[in-house]
């Protein structure tokens, strides 16, 4: 009999995405909307806390700018310049600073 080998579990391209866009949403993006009272922030006000949660989550920024960019690839966040803003059918979620997940917030933006 054959002793079990041990497999570690690599996530697909998908799926690394997926991981990195809830995460910059749940942990960056929206607790900084929420943070701030405001649909939009800037570069600098993102970079500030985006090292933040890099070091307190131990992953990289290069993790994190994908997230990003995936996250303004699906329509949640808009770039204008330096400044970002969440989708408008977001606003009603922040100003009742409602906790809004990923999966919650990609449902109401693509609600027609």
């Amino acid at each position: 009999m054959h002793a079990p080998i041990l497999l570690t579990l690599q996530l697909g391209k998908h799926a690394s995405g997926t991981r990195n866009r809830r995460m910059v949403w749940m942990d960056l993006v929206w607790p900084l909307v929420l943070e701030l009272n405001s649909v939009a922030f800037t570069l600098e006000q993102y970079q500030a806390k985006r090292d933040e949660i890099c070091r307190v989550r131990n992953v990289t920024v290069t993790e994190v700018s994908r997230g990003l960019a995936a996250l303004i690839q699906k329509g949640l966040v808009m770039k204008e310049g330096k400044t970002y803003s969440i989708h408008y059918k977001l606003v009603p979620y922040m100003r009742l600073g409602a906790r809004c997940d990923y999966s919650r917030a990609i449902h109401v933006v693509k609600i027609k």
